[in-house]
This record gives structure tokens, C-alpha cells and sequence, in this order.
């Protein structure tokens, strides 16, 4: 994608940003109106969860195949098409009257929300080249990313709580929509892409797309009803791992890939991923439970949910959207990334020991905030790296490749996070703990392991990835080069500079 003239890189910046901010909010403001959506469609406990599951699998499984057709066939085209569908789809969960109307709009939205945010982030680098102004454009795309899930719970809880019905969740994704699809056709620019026969790889297509989806209804399907060794969970596994395991090898054989294998050569992007796989695994399976923590032990309604979190999306702007970026620009983005995740633990960590009567000054604002700061350092920071080696032709495929390992990430996260809280939880009120004991008891363990998860991380972070040095050597000058400087005849200068 060529860069756009001018200042108009900037307003396209916004629309960008405006278009994953939708998609980002839709994420989160569901999970407060899910009671509300049980009520009103006679939704059982069980089938709700496909509420959240119906758009999970599908933009797990699309994310990787839309960032790569967008190199293929123009990036503007293709996230226009991914914000149309959104919208649309958005449009029809909203009119929903019955559980089947609204679960098929479901995994309509989750298509499109995977071909739209699966090109945002390659967009921005290749709308940004020179590296001051790309750390700070990623920077503004790590807050809306970040900030994005405490402003979907707060906004939520404001809907929600003001006798303003489950429907308008959906309907304010509508203006929104919009307004993106058409600044996006009036103010990106226009690019080709290289062309199917770069990489028109149909079976490798099939195989990706049916693994990751397969895979991720595994995890927030059969392993959240069955558990993960339950026969049917082990089944589905084993069939999306032979999935993967087969496109993997068509890939490495194939003379058009889909999915180059060149993008893993670099230790930074594969070790950025990693990164980011582990750290969301434990986030995301946080700001769930958390919500859950706060509503079912300290009795908060939704409003109160989403001011609770909002200190960390406060504290992710303060940061992201300059402070990190200069950082990054000064020191390189290794170094920030890792004090990043160094106080992301830390606040995950005195989340473990969350207690039964918390007072929010003094049990949870700390938290919030180590937790924004972490966030808006590591993210800007890990976009950076995870994006370092992406040619022009495969900026889109990496935006993608970005997305889907935080998508999986926090899917298996939130899986894991949620079966071990509840077992423990369990087990504990057999053991003859108070119900509210026994859930803060599950809830804390779930919070150690996401602490556990984002420690695996920084060892990651330490040991994989690269980045640039803290301290670039400085060359020593020699003595007589001074001289001849000083003296000024630029021949004697030149005799000099040519023995050495």
C-alpha cells in the first residue's frame, strides 16, 4: 500500500482506528448484556455461551486468510468488504428476535470483524514507513486495542443499567460502520495487491481456515461443556492439529503459498507472537473473570463493572500513544516491552491475592493501574516488533498472522482460566467454604495462573526476541582525525581519514 499523500495519512489513521475500536467493543459490551439477552430470548445457561462462541469461531479461523487476501487483492478493498459485512451483520443482531436469527448474525459478524481487523495493523505500517512516526501510529493503534475492552464494559453497563434494551448493543455499531466504510473509500489509498497467482493457494486456504476454526471450537465449545480430556474434545483436537500439521507441510512444498514461512525466519515477529499469545492468554482471561469476580462477590452492577476498568484504559492512553512510542524510538522496543510486561505482572500478581471484602482503593485501583501502565508499554512495543520484518507484500499476512495469535491466545486462555476456576471453586465449597469464599478462592487461583502465563512471556521476551540494543557502541575517534578536523584543509582531513 502506497503511503498517502500529505496529512491525510492521519485522518486515515482515525478511520482505522475508529473501525477496530467497533469491532474491539463488540467483543466485550455482549458479555454485559448477556443476561439480558437470556431473558428476553429464552436463552438456557448453556446455550448463551454460543452468543460469544457464534462470532469467536469464525473470526479465529478468518483472521489469517483475510490478511493474506488482502495483499493478494488490495488491502482497502478487502477491509472495506470486512467492514460492510460487520455492519450489516451488526444490523441484524440487533432485529434479532429468536436464538437462531441471532446466533447465524453472530458468526456473520465474527467474519467480518476477522477481515477487518485482520488488515488494520499491516495498513498502518505500511501507511507509516518512517520508524518516529510508525511507533507512534502503532502506539494510537495499541490504545484503541487496549482501551477498547474497559471502554466496551463501561458502555455496556450504561446501556444496560438505563432501561435501554440488549438491542442497541448492536445498533450503535451501525453509525459507526458507516462512517468508516465511507471514509475508508474516501481517504485510503488505493492498491492492487500482487495478485492471486502470488499466492492463490485454495487447499492451503481450506486447511488453515477449517484448523483454526475447528480449533477454536474445541476450546470454547467441547472443552468449556466436556472438559479437555473428554473424548470428543481429544477427537476435535487431534482433526484440527492434523489440519494445521497438513497445511504447514503444504506451505513448505507449495510454490505459491498462502502462508509464506519465510515471516517465521524472523526471531523477533515469531518471538512476538509467542509473546503476545501468552500475555493475552492470561489478560483476557482476567478482564473476564474479573468482571465475574466483581459482579458475583462484590455485588457490582455493569456500570460499576466498566468504571472499575476504566483506570486501566486511562492509564493505556497516557502511555501508548506517545510516551511508549518515544521510549521505543529511544531505547529500542525490546527493552520496553519487557518493563511492560514486568508491571503487567506485577498487577496480575496482587490480583492473585484478591480478597473476599475488597475495598476498590486499596484492592483493586492498584492493580488497574500497573495493569494499564503494562499495557501501554508492552503493546505499542510488541505491535512494533511483531511487524519489524513484514515486507510491503506481507504486511497484510502479518497484521493477520498478529491478530490470530491473540485471537487463539485468548481463547484457550479464557478455556483454561475458566475450567480451573470453577473446578477449584467447586472444590472448595464441598470442602465446606461459603459460596462466596469458594468463588474468590477459584478466582484467585485463575489470577495466578494468568501471572503465571504473562512470567512465561517475559522469559520470552528475554531469551527469543531480539529487538535493538539498550546501548548502541560508540565508536572511539581517533586523536589525529580531531586534529585534521580542527585544521579544517579538507585534503589533509581526507589523506588522514584514508589510513585508517
Amino acid at each position: 500500500m502506497q503511503t498517502p499523500p500529505g496529512p491525510s495519512r492521519w485522518p486515515a489513521l482515525v478511520v482505522l482506528c475508529a473501525g477496530m475500536l467497533m469491532i474491539i467493543l463488540d467483543q466485550t459490551i455482549v458479555n454485559v448484556a448477556l443476561p439480558s439477552i437470556q431473558r428476553d430470548l429464552g436463552f438456557s445457561q448453556s446455550s448463551l455461551a454460543w452468543v460469544v462462541n457464534a462470532y469467536l469461531i469464525p473470526f479465529g479461523g478468518v483472521l489469517l486468510l483475510a490478511g493474506r487476501l488482502g495483499d493478494l487483492l488490495g488491502r482497502k478493498r478487502i477491509l472495506i468488504s470486512g467492514l460492510v459485512v460487520f455492519t450489516a451483520a451488526s444490523l441484524l443482531c440487533g432485529v434479532a428476535g429468536n436464538q437462531q436469527v441471532l446466533i447465524a448474525a453472530r458468526f456473520l459478524e465474527g467474519v467480518g470483524g476477522a477481515i477487518a481487523s485482520a488488515l488494520i495493523l499491516g495498513m498502518i505500517v505500511a501507511m507509516f514507513p518512517e520508524p518516529h512516526e510508525q511507533a507512534r501510529a502503532i502506539g494510537v493503534y495499541s490504545f484503541v486495542a487496549a482501551a477498547g475492552g474497559s471502554i466496551g464494559l463501561l458502555a455496556g453497563g450504561l446501556l444496560t443499567t438505563q432501561a435501554i434494551s440488549w438491542h442497541w448493543i448492536f445498533f450503535i455499531n451501525l453509525p459507526i460502520g458507516i462512517a468508516a466504510s465511507v471514509l475508508a473509500h474516501r481517504w485510503l489509498e488505493s492498491e492492487p495487491g500482487i495478485g492471486l497467482a502470488h499466492g492463490a493457494d485454495a487447499l492451503g486456504a481450506t486447511l488453515v481456515t477449517s484448523a483454526l476454526m475447528l480449533g477454536v471450537y474445541t476450546i470454547v465449545g467441547e472443552a468449556a461443556d466436556n472438559g479437555w480430556t473428554s473424548s470428543r474434545t481429544l477427537v476435535f483436537g487431534a482433526i484440527a492439529l492434523l489440519l494445521l500439521v497438513g497445511f504447514v507441510v503444504r506451505e513448505a512444498t507449495h510454490p505459491r503459498p498462502l502462508l509464506p514461512l519465510r515471516v517465521f525466519k524472523s526471531r523477533d515477529v515469531s518471538g512476538a507472537n509467542l509473546v503476545q499469545a501468552l500475555m493475552v492468554a492470561g489478560m483476557f482471561g482476567l478482564f473476564f473473570l474479573g468482571s465475574l469476580y466483581m459482579q458475583r462477590v462484590l455485588r457490582y452492577d455493569a456500570l460499576k463493572i466498566g468504571l472499575a476498568f476504566l483506570p486501566v484504559a486511562l492509564s493505556v492512553g497516557a502511555l501508548s500513544v506517545d510516551i511508549s512510542p518515544r521510549l521505543c524510538n529511544r531505547f529500542g522496543a525490546r527493552p520496553v516491552l519487557l518493563w511492560g510486561l514486568t508491571f503487567t505482572l506485577a498487577g496480575l500478581a496482587l490480583f492473585a491475592r484478591a480478597p473476599l471484602d475488597a475495598d476498590y482503593i486499596r484492592d483493586i485501583l492498584p492493580q488497574m493501574v500497573l495493569l494499564g501502565v503494562g499495557g501501554g508499554l508492552s503493546l505499542p512495543a510488541l505491535m512494533t516488533l511483531a511487524m519489524s520484518s513484514a515486507s510491503k507484500e506481507d504486511a497484510g499476512l502479518a497484521s493477520g498472522l498478529v491478530s490470530t495469535t491473540a485471537q487463539v491466545g485468548g481463547a484457550l486462555g479464557l478455556a483454561v482460566l475458566a475450567t480451573v476456576s470453577t473446578a477449584r471453586s467447586q472444590e472448595l465449597f464441598i470442602a465446606g467454604a461459603s459460596f462466596d469464599a469458594a468463588l474468590t478462592g477459584g478466582y484467585q487461583l485463575a489470577f495466578g495462573i494468568s501471572a503465571g502465563l504473562v512470567l512465561a512471556s517475559i522469559a520470552v521476551a528475554a531469551t527469543v526476541v531480539r529487538g535493538t540494543p539498550l546501548f548502541r557502541p560508540v565508536a572511539r575517534v581517533e586523536p589525529s582525525l580531531v586534529r585534521a578536523a580542527s585544521e579544517n584543509p579538507v585534503g589533509r582531513f581526507k589523506r588522514e581519514l584514508s589510513k585508517f
